[in-house]
């Protein structure tokens, strides 16, 4: 990946570190001014998952530049090259490790409350049962049969809501959301206040005047064990039955390439919306491709580019005092920016002539680079078929597997497939080692060429690639509506990473009235009649 977009905290000592450096200089000033506007926005961060700490994103972005030139030569070349960290990459580095140790404290302080909880939950109607054998066992009454069979009902009730607690609470995190999932904390807050109500009650009632009737207190715990079934169905019907009907309509726009895709959700928060959106980012749009935004800005900039401005009369003004420098100076400026603007603005009307020639002969470079590489594989294939041949004749142990053939071919092919790779600008997407593995894999299971090809020539979904390449990486929730309120018609929200936004626009689904019209099956019926005369 290049080094001026990578998000790293290192740069390598080159002309590019320079230029990245004025690029973040930039950023920082736009951040700053967008930080002066009136309107009230809350930033918020999600971690879409926590496999990988963020120091390790950020070592492994700055490391991950590899040489272009993989189809160039198939020799290894070791060196040794020179980095340097700035100041404000290392207080970057910093805060981001103090985030990641924070949401990692909170996760798992969240997952202590939890398995506390849940232990209070379960040895509550248990303590309920011990409780008076061990204090006055010998004023109890004998348990009848009736008794006996509450036990064997208070057994498979418990280990029911053991099993449902665990397929429902217990698993595993998709995402470290930003704010708490408030129906979950209302659940939790619920069982918590029922318990202590039940064991308040105990206290009072049993404990206190040391109750004979066990078979009561036994019916006591078995209505605790009910009343906690029905406080899990209510968590199945708010936490995941209530958000199955779509209610919005979601439009999903990536700010650099207008990439757009739309969607239907049902009744979530702002942040939990986020989260299925970025699930379907991961599957449904195509990877974010920085380099072929490029075009466009260099094209932007040739109009500007070759622009002279001079004095036409030749009069050399007069020498200013020092007081009027700065104005002199500030005119001059303003007065060449205007003739250069006026310049370009008549440069731009023949523009779109050189914007056609050079989308066509985009298409007809890649159309040719396209040729050459269906060539090349089909032919690579070929002398696979002819090696399996060969192989079957060959005794056990000299047969080769599927990872030195795709060694053993890869070479036929690894030059068209760079330069197709370099006109359609997906270099950085793919590496060496990647592409050795992609081949070996469609060798395994005997895939054909237009199988192995299809993944370069068409641009699949982020999941597709390295986990470089969408895995470790940190969204900010943009919202001037707090993220634990759930969505409205025309909420607008942000998800932004560290080189592109999505911007999310709701729309309600409208109320859809339908009515019934009864057509009588005897107004279809007519009848035909056929005159006898005819014009003989």
């Amino acid at each position: 990946m290049d080094t001026e977009s990578t998000y790293s905290g290192y740069s390598y000592h080159s002309g590019r570190s320079r230029e990245s450096h004025r690029h973040g200089d930039i950023s920082r000033e736009h951040h700053k001014s967008r930080s002066k506007d009136g309107r009230l926005e809350k930033s918020v961060t999600i971690n879409p998952a926590p496999a990988q700490p963020l120091l390790g994103d950020v070592i492994g972005r700055g490391e991950q530049s590899q040489d272009d030139n993989w189809g160039e030569t198939t020799t290894a070349v070791t060196g040794t090259s020179e980095r340097s960290i700035s100041q404000e990459d290392i207080v970057r580095i910093t805060k981001d490790l103090e985030d990641s140790v924070g949401l990692d404290c909170r996760r798992n302080f969240t997952l202590t409350l939890a398995v506390i909880l849940g232990i209070l939950v379960f040895l509550t109607p248990l303590a309920f049962l011990v409780l008076p054998h061990l204090l006055w066992p010998e004023k109890l009454q004998s348990c009848g049969t009736a008794c006996e069979g509450l036990f064997i009902s208070v057994a498979f009730k418990l280990l029911i809501l053991l099993l449902a607690v665990w397929a429902l609470f217990f698993r595993p995190p998709r995402a470290g959301l930003p704010r708490v999932f408030v129906f979950r904390t209302l659940l939790a807050v619920l069982v918590l206040l029922f318990v202590l109500s039940f064991w308040l009650f105990y206290g009072v009632r049993i404990l206190d005047s040391q109750d004979e009737n066990y078979q009561g207190i036994v019916q006591y715990a078995v209505s605790l064990v009910d009343a906690l079934l029905f406080i899990h169905y209510l968590a199945i019907v708010l936490l995941e039955l209530r958000q199955l009907q779509p209610c919005f309509s979601v439009c999903i726009t990536r700010s650099t390439d207008g990439e757009t895709r739309h969607y239907n959700l049902g009744q979530l928060s702002i942040q939990r919306a986020a989260l299925a959106i970025l699930e379907h980012y991961y599957c449904d749009f195509p990877i974010h491709n920085p380099a072929l935004l490029s075009a466009s800005k260099s094209r932007a900039a040739r109009h500007l580019t070759g622009l002279k401005v001079y004095n036409v009369d030749g009069d050399i003004p007069p020498a200013p005092s020092e007081g009027q420098d700065n104005n002199s100076a500030a005119g001059l400026a303003h007065s060449q920016s205007r003739a250069m603007i006026a310049a370009a603005a008549r440069r731009r009307d023949s523009s779109h002539n050189e914007l056609y020639y050079e989308e066509a002969e985009q298409e007809r470079r890649v159309r040719k680079r396209k040729a050459r590489l269906v060539v090349a594989v089909e032919e690579a294939f070929t002398h696979i078929k002819h090696m399996q041949e060969e192989e079957q004749k060959k005794a056990p142990g000299d047969v080769m597997d599927t990872r030195e053939a795709a060694q053993a071919i890869f070479p036929s092919m690894a030059r068209a497939l760079q330069k197709y790779l370099r006109t359609t600008k997906q270099q950085h997407c793919h590496s060496m080692d990647s592409i050795q593995q992609h081949l070996a894999f469609c060798i395994n299971n005997n895939m054909s060429p237009k199988a192995f090809l299809e993944s370069y020539l068409m641009p699949g979904p982020t999941l597709q690639y390295s986990r470089d390449q969408w895995m470790a990486r940190q969204w900010t929730l943009v919202s001037e509506a707090s993220v634990t309120s759930g969505l409205k018609n025309g909420s607008v929200f942000l998800l932004r990473c560290a080189d592109f936004s999505l911007v999310v626009s709701v729309k309600k689904i409208p109320f859809i009235q339908m009515s019934e019209e009864f057509i009588d099956p005897k107004s279809h019926k007519f009848v035909l009649r056929l005159q006898s005369e005819t014009s003989v």
